[in-house]
């Protein structure tokens, strides 16, 4: 039998750039995602989605932790259209440097 991790350092992400998204698989035929689009420069990221079962154990924190990596690795600016997404910024100062500048000024 698969043992579930328990903690966001031990999720796996992984990018799907055909769909658009970070995804978890959470080992129960579920997955995780934090869907995003590239505009020029950009990476929007727009929804994420932890199926009920599976909240309060990280892993939308990680899908959010791995799609910031990515954006500060490929120099890309961030949107954060998803509330999560918005919400996980404003509480980490040390990852608002990513920010869109038109952006940055209403989370700060």
């Amino acid at each position: 039998m698969k043992q579930q991790a328990s903690s966001p350092a031990e999720w796996p992400v992984r990018d799907n750039p055909d769909r658009h998204r970070f995804e978890i698989d959470l080992g129960d035929g579920s997955l995780a995602i934090a869907e995003y689009t590239l505009p020029r420069g950009i990476i929007m990221f727009t929804h994420t989605e932890v199926p009920a079962g599976h909240e309060g154990q990280g892993i939308g924190t990680a899908l959010i932790r791995a799609g910031l990596a990515a954006a500060r690795e490929r120099e890309l600016r961030v949107i954060p259209i998803c509330p999560f997404f918005a919400a996980y910024i404003k509480r980490h100062a040390e990852e608002q440097d990513l920010l869109d500048p038109a952006w940055q000024r209403g989370i700060s």
